[in-house]
């Protein structure tokens, strides 16, 4: 990756500097929003303080910022956290932010798409360049307002990265946000995938008429506090994934239906693995808990008549 940094800034030391409104910058530099990349511009200072309120910074943080867009959360940023690392997919927003944050020494500017970066490469190496060790590079926090059409992606992303971050701080649409932090009763993989790694709470609701332009939807800030091992035991990432991922294969059926057809075992068979896990084969997906996912991965390899494959360690393409 050919990383293109800002450079010959100086330092901001001072009050976050005012800076110019989303439809002054667009105007300034001739652009408009790219529905395509799903660009909608977020000014209010009440708001992205609490964005960056939600994201817990001090001077030591390395902030990883998806999609900076005009750079108004960037400048937010950039004052609260040590170094903002901010990847931008559309060049020509790359171009407005080398000119508008010029004053900010602590902000890099990274041309580029982050499903198709690792963000180890992007911390490990102050020149941008890949291939360097990763060994020293530092804890970090993500921070993203993420266009719909990539959120899932994103999150697994970042979720599977290493080394992970410890905090990730999303702006998604609000219905998005209700499915990740959802509990047993409504359940869907994206939740349970979440909640395998790190523990989600929604910090804050955006309405539409805030962005500009205004998305057809309400938004929501998630905060996902990363944990350092899984909260349950499980023979692997990849057998629980393999099992979950199977179980909501056909959400509307009992689970022992739904397990037979994901893994391709005897129904019989998986309403015996069922009762021994404690879970009623009657049940749907959507009811059991994380605890419950595990222990039924567990049950389930440990018995000499199953043995799903392993040969990955992560979950790929669960979500």
């Amino acid at each position: 990756m050919d990383a293109a940094r800002t450079s010959d800034r100086r330092q901001n030391t001072g009050p976050l500097a005012q800076h110019a409104s989303v439809r002054t910058l667009l105007k300034r530099y001739h652009l408009q929003p790219r529905k395509e990349l799903g660009q909608h511009f977020l000014s209010d200072p009440n708001l992205l303080n609490r964005i960056v309120q939600a994201a817990d910074l001090s001077p030591e943080t390395t902030v990883l910022e998806i999609g900076p867009g005009l750079g108004t959360l960037t400048r937010h940023l950039a004052q609260a956290a040590g170094r903002v690392i901010a990847v931008e997919l559309d060049e020509a927003m790359c171009q407005v932010l080398r000119q508008e944050l010029t004053d900010l020494s602590n902000v890099d500017v990274v041309p580029g798409d982050i499903l198709q970066i690792d963000p180890a490469d992007l911390l490990a190496s102050p020149t941008g360049k890949t291939g360097e060790s990763t060994a020293d590079a530092p804890a970090y926090t993500v921070v993203a307002n993420l266009p719909y059409y990539i959120t899932s992606a994103a999150i697994r992303h970042l979720l599977e990265s290493a080394p992970p971050p410890r905090r990730v701080v999303l702006t998604v649409q609000q219905e998005v946000a209700q499915r990740i932090v959802a509990m047993p009763g409504k359940m869907s993989l994206l939740a349970i995938s979440v909640q395998f790694y790190g523990h989600p709470r929604i910090m804050a609701r955006i309405p539409a008429a805030a962005f500009t332009p205004p998305p057809q939807v309400d938004s929501a800030v998630i905060r996902i506090d990363m944990y350092d091992t899984p909260p349950v035991g499980v023979p692997s990432a990849h057998a629980f994934f393999r099992v979950a991922r199977a179980g909501f294969s056909q959400k509307r059926k009992q689970m022992k239906n739904a397990l037979s057809g994901g893994l391709g075992l005897p129904s019989d068979q998986v309403a015996t693995t069922l009762n021994r896990a404690g879970i009623d084969p009657r049940r749907r997906a959507q009811t059991l808990s994380l605890a419950e996912w595990a222990t039924l991965t567990r049950t389930l390899y440990q018995s000499s008549s199953y043995s799903g494959p392993e040969s990955r360690a992560g979950r790929a393409d669960e979500l």
